[in-house]
């Protein structure tokens, strides 16, 4: 799958991170296979650059958790496991009911607008075929909720996270049978903060999650 690599050019990029977009991009589209090998030399040779920013944008991938090295075998794309799943999402399912709970008391009524606008944003991406762009819009409405919670802290937390979760938003959004549901758990999540009900804000984002999980699993479950 290497074979089919090309390097993604981005002037204002250092090298080392055009190289971690382009593993990633190929790790998150299957081109790059759990467990296939990362070997420095082959990715260096192929993508036209030296083993170094190849060394540095596996670490990054190792961070991601999209890379595993394996004693005397080295680096490997890290396979899905229900397990990383379960950890990964019980954690945001935490930090996701502090941040609604927080923002139905605090969000303004500008912010509001912008949740809105945020989620027409996102049922648009849905109509493209451009899967990173549905990803990027689903995060940029939930982007919305953690700032109007008004709390850095549980944003820094939320952001710092975020490395942990993407893996398993992209595989949950480049299925086209969930975006009606996921439109419709948008649109609840709006109505829970024009009505200011925390419990019904609570209870829509466990939904929200859980159909991830669900969802997930059951993709994870097909590739083994």
């Amino acid at each position: 799958m290497t074979e089919n690599l090309t390097l993604q050019m981005d002037e204002y990029l250092p090298l080392r991170d055009v190289v971690f977009n382009t593993l990633r991009e190929a790790i998150l589209k299957g081109e790059l296979k759990p467990g296939e090998r990362l070997m420095e030399m082959h990715l260096a040779n192929r993508l036209g650059v030296s083993r170094t920013p190849i060394r540095e944008a596996i670490r990054m991938l190792e961070q991601e958790g999209l890379a595993v090295t394996i004693p005397r075998k080295g680096a490997q794309v890290a396979k899905m496991t229900e397990k990383d799943l379960q950890d990964v999402l019980e954690v945001r399912d935490a930090l996701d009911e502090l941040a609604v709970t927080c923002a139905c008391r605090r969000m303004t009524n500008e912010q509001f607008v912008e949740l809105k606008e945020a989620m027409k944003a996102f049922e648009d991406a849905t109509r493209t075929d451009d899967v990173r762009k549905i990803v990027e819009t689903d995060e940029a409405f939930h982007d919305v909720i953690y700032h109007a919670a008004a709390n850095p802290k549980l944003e820094n937390i939320i952001n710092s996270a975020r490395e942990q979760m993407y893996r398993y938003r992209y595989e949950y959004v480049k299925n086209p049978s969930v975006y009606a549901q996921l439109i419709a758990e948008h649109k609840s999540i709006i109505e829970g903060f024009d009505k200011r009900d925390e419990e019904a804000l609570k209870a829509i984002m466990h939904t929200h999650l859980s159909n991830q999980i669900n969802a997930v699993r059951n993709s994870i479950r097909e590739q083994v």
